[in-house]
């Protein structure tokens, strides 16, 4: 059996499996996989391993609230392109990297944090990886992703990294991904916790250009922020979108 096989292809009751993320969640319930942790430290930092099974580690660690993944995650955050297994994912739909994207997800995980004491280090992870929202990639997943606690702790950053993406949307230059969109789920993120914020930071994005899928991705604001910004922001997409996201808005304000 391979190192990896055992750390990663083998559920907390020994049995083999071929759904990793039987290993990631199961941690969650049982104990024994700290045992674990050391040989994924050792493995995520192996740079004979093979690029995904370093990733892996790295996914697995960050998952479990462990320091060392959390700390693997701030060192890809500071120079993206240099991490060892940048561009082995690929999405899709943009033909980028989407690592970060899943990186994020692991970050946003928080119950070990708490359990193990790194609940700290964890948001400074997302606070690095929210600040590289105009310039990678994290599929769709910003607007649902952390935790209302965290969006509170990333107010300033997320702010930020928007004001930065708005002006790169102004200039000639372009990204590989749906930049608009990504700023607008980040938006929507905040709207959760503070609804004028949410809805400026929207209003900053899509005044810069107006895109379908950016406005489809708008609408969850109108419900999120409530209170008169967001109907006025529900009544401003009714004046730019489409006929979908006219519909959809109408149902919000309408209490459909």
């Amino acid at each position: 059996m391979t190192r990896f096989s055992e750390l990663l292809g083998t559920d907390f009751d020994g049995e083999p499996t071929t759904d990793i993320e039987d290993v990631f969640y199961g941690a969650f319930d049982d104990p024994g996989h700290r045992d674990r942790v050391p040989g994924l430290v050792e493995l995520m930092n192996d740079p004979a391993a093979p690029e995904i099974e370093r990733f892996l580690a790295c996914v697995a660690l960050t998952m479990w609230g462990e320091a060392a993944g959390y700390e693997a995650v701030l060192r890809a955050a500071a120079d993206p392109e240099a991490t060892p297994w940048y561009d082995f994912s690929i999405d899709r739909k943009f033909s980028v990297d989407s690592t970060f994207a899943q990186l994020a997800d692991a970050v946003a995980e928080r119950d070990l944090a708490e359990e193990k004491g790194t609940e700290a280090l964890r948001v400074e992870a997302a606070r690095a990886l929210v600040r590289l929202a105009d310039s990678q990639y994290f599929e769709d997943k910003l607007g649902e992703l952390f935790d209302n606690a965290t969006l509170r702790a990333l107010l300033d950053d997320i702010k930020d990294v928007v004001g930065r993406g708005v002006r790169f949307l102004t200039t000639d230059e372009k990204r590989r991904f749906d930049l608009p969109t990504q700023l607008v789920d980040l938006a929507s993120g905040v709207s959760t916790v503070d609804g004028p914020l949410g809805v400026e930071l929207a209003v900053s994005v899509l005044d810069a250009g107006t895109y379908p899928r950016t406005l489809k991705h708008a609408v969850p604001i109108v419900h999120r922020a409530q209170g008169p910004e967001a109907r006025r922001f529900g009544e401003y997409l009714l004046t730019v979108g489409d006929e979908d996201v006219r519909r959809q808005v109408h149902e919000i304000l309408n209490g459909s």
